[in-house]
Parts: structure tokens; sequence; C-alpha cells
């Protein structure tokens, strides 16, 4: 049976629709969200960490009551939007007297994964000063560190979880849609990477990089109960060559269209990148490739 709708990599059948009909239609005082956890509930859709995947159960409900499919209740209030209305992170002061020197000179090097606390404030501020495309807010899951040598910080990372498309690395692992779909939580991007522009030690860049990716997969499971086993990121070409992404194994999967997911036609609407992948587990790719 052709299903009704598909959204977000679920497929709702006929059969389906009627449940939420017969849902609605049993709680009729219920508000729209209290509908979406009752159906979170009801189909056991939950989130890698076990929370309830209420807002994509929230959009898929919209999108079917848009569709004529179900009819939701009115509205009963419409809260501000925080991701619209964010405002940008305060500037914060540190240490920015020039800090140069070898690797060994510089000391032992403090990775701090700051999501979630006092000192992400910190590092949202140094991203949103100091790299050339500021800060925004990562979507899904996420974490942040701070890198400090002694009392300075020296670098930020940000991550966040890993685009639902993207040809040359779907193309590259070689899963399918359905793993994809199935294992995609399992893959981290990193949003943001940044060596603040006082610092001038040689190789820090790709020495960072390694370290990272040694600890991101216990850091990720530390945080949201599983691991991830490949890690990927964009480098905006021509503008960059990505050379500490390089020098630490990272691997050039391809280049994006420039068209981006919401691009009305096949011209491109935004700069070309390089994607660029490294496998956090030695063997990413059958675990990436394990389901249906």
């Amino acid at each position: 049976m052709d299903p009704i709708l598909s959204h977000r990599g679920r497929a709702v059948s006929a059969r389906e629709v009627g449940f939420i009909r017969a849902l609605i239609a049993a709680h009729p005082a219920e508000s729209r969200r209290g509908l979406s956890q009752r159906l979170c509930a009801a189909w056991g859709w939950v989130q890698p960490n076990g929370h309830p995947r209420a807002m994509v159960c929230r959009s898929l409900m919209l999108a079917l009551h848009r569709g004529g499919h179900i009819a939701l209740p009115p509205v009963r209030s419409r809260p501000p939007n925080p991701l619209a209305q964010r405002a940008r992170p305060p500037r914060v002061e540190v240490d920015r007297s020039p800090l140069r020197g070898t690797l060994g000179e510089l000391g032992e090097l403090e990775f701090r994964q700051v999501r979630r606390s006092a000192a992400e404030r910190l590092c949202n501020s140094l991203i949103e000063e100091h790299h050339y495309l500021g800060y925004t807010q990562p979507v899904g899951e996420q974490l942040k560190f701070v890198v400090s040598a002694g009392a300075r910080p020296v670098a930020c990372f940000a991550w966040s979880s890993a685009p639902r498309h993207l040809g040359p690395r779907d193309r590259y692992l070689g899963w399918s849609a359905a793993q994809r779909r199935r294992n995609r939580h399992l893959v981290a991007y990193n949003l943001r990477f940044l060596i603040l522009p006082w610092v001038a030690v040689p190789h820090l860049a790709s020495h960072l990089l390694g370290r990272m990716g040694r600890m991101l997969p216990a850091q990720w499971e530390q945080v949201y109960g599983h691991p991830v086993y490949f890690a990927e990121t964009f480098v905006e070409a021509p503008r960059f060559r990505g050379t500490c992404y390089r020098a630490a194994n990272w691997v050039v999967l391809g280049r994006t269209t420039g068209r981006g997911k919401d691009a009305p036609g096949k011209r491109p609407t935004r700069s070309q990148k390089d994607v660029l992948g490294y496998g956090l587990v030695r063997d990413f790719r059958r675990r990436l490739c394990s389901g249906a």
C-alpha cells in the first residue's frame, strides 16, 4: 500500500492516518502538543536518548492537517520562536596576547565538553567573534568543546547531528536509504572548528583534530547514550583547502551541488563546499551499514 505521506524519513499509511483520527476523536479537549505526545507514546516514537520525538511528531501532524487528511484542534497559543529571535552571544573577555611557539612549548592541552555548563557561554562567544561564519545554534544532538593551554583558551569545537541527505557522504559510506534513516544519529557533523587568531603554533589544528576524533565517541555516548562512528564537515571551496583536516587524515568525499535542501530548482543558490569525512572507529562502514 502506498503511503499517504512521507515526513522526515517516516512513511505514514492510510491505516496510521485512521489511528491518528481516532486518537484526536478520543481526546477532544487535548491540545496539539498533547496529541503529539500521546501519538509518540502510542507509536513508541523516541530519539536515541529515549526522549519523545515530539517536535517531529507535531510537524508530521501539521503536514497531515494541511493536506486534509486529519483535522487538528485550533491553535491555542503561539509561543515566541527562540530560534528566530535568538540573541547573538555576548562578548566574553579573555587574554588576547600573542601565544606562539611549538606544540611542546604550549604545554598540556585540556579538552572540556562545555555543553549545558557555565563555560558554554565562552565557547559561543569566541565562535561568534572570531569564526568567519559566526555562531549558529547547532541542530539536534550537539556537543561543544573548549581547548585550553593552562588558563588560556586556544580552540573551540562545535558538533551537531548530521544532515539527513548528503550525496558525497552517502555514496562514500554505501548505505541504503533505510540504513541511513536507521543509523544517521551515529554520524557527527563538525559545525565549527576555531583556532583563536592570536594563537600561532605549527601543527596545532591537526593535532587537536586527531585528539578530538579519539575522544568524540565516548563523549557522545556519555551525553546521549550512544556513540558516533563517523565525523563529517564542510570546507568552503575554493576559499579554503581544509589543510588541517587533510593532515589529520580526514578524507575528501566530494563536493556539494550548492543547491541546499530548500533550493527551488537545480541551479546553485549558495557556495559549493568540499565534504570531508573521518572514520572514528575502524569498522565504521560495517556499523553504519547494518540493519535493513
